[in-house]
């Protein structure tokens, strides 16, 4: 059995994520494209196989992604070859270049379940705006809490390309003190009844509560925080929507 990284997303759970996911929902990619200004630079950081960043290149956008996973950047090179990003962990990343809009879809900031390494993250990615820059991006909250469970269950099951199939099988626990959602998932590839490949996955997300994230956004010095409940930028009053959305900026 393979060993197993924190919400590293390795071949088989790439080659799952893009069947399942192969192309971002239409009022996500919408709510994320509304600040995109022609002209600006634009980082994606935790851009995967660019589900979002294809569609902003197909529109004319300067935009550049990030990812640690090879797997998922070898994914979207196979569809934009073209396409500017680099395989990098966002924590260790340096440049010198400026951004004019900063964005993280799919509430992809809740895999960042170290609250010292999110501030990392956070102040990093503040460094890497350029005035007046926007920072937009989703957390999943505890709403979207799951119940226990002892045992592995099948999560999803996909049929690939190649007509093999692959099973994610997972459980979960939550954690009342780090607010973090446990998910180790198995996946495992079939020929027929025949076994080929099997890949773990240490999945973690943190869920907020309303105004956890607004608090060290302020403590970071953020400016213009706005949170909404909705991609239609409702604002959002309490912890009753699965996912807050951030937008922020810098003077």
């Amino acid at each position: 059995m393979s060993e197993s990284k924190q919400n590293y997303y390795g071949g088989l759970c790439a080659e799952m994520y893009e069947i399942l996911h192969e192309k971002a929902p239409q009022d996500e990619l919408d709510f994320y494209l509304s600040y995109a200004k022609t002209g600006g630079k634009i980082l994606e950081p935790l851009c995967g196989s660019g589900r979002f960043l294809i569609p902003f290149l197909e529109r004319g956008f300067d935009i550049k992604g990030m990812d640690l996973s090879a797997e998922m950047l070898q994914k979207l090179k196979q569809k934009a070859p073209g396409a500017k990003a680099v395989q990098a962990d966002i924590a260790e990343y340096h440049s010198d270049e400026r951004f004019d809009y900063i964005f993280i879809p799919s509430s992809s900031v809740s895999l960042f379940t170290d609250m010292d390494l999110c501030r990392k993250i956070l102040m990093k990615i503040k460094g890497m705006l350029a005035s007046k820059g926007k920072f937009v991006f989703a957390v999943e909250t505890e709403a979207n809490r799951r119940a226990d469970d002892a045992d592995y269950r099948i999560a999803a099951s996909v049929k690939t390309k190649e007509g093999f199939e692959l099973t994610l099988r997972e459980k979960s626990r939550y954690d009342e003190q780090s607010q973090t959602q446990f998910l180790p998932g198995v996946y495992e590839l079939y020929r027929g009844s025949q076994f080929i490949q099997r890949e773990e996955m240490d999945f973690q997300i943190r869920l907020y509560r309303y105004g956890e994230m607004e608090k060290l956004l302020e403590e970071i010095e953020f400016s213009e925080i706005k949170t909404y409940s909705s991609f239609s930028k409702e604002v959002a009053v309490d912890d009753r929507s699965g996912t807050f959305l951030f937008e922020c900026g810098v003077d």
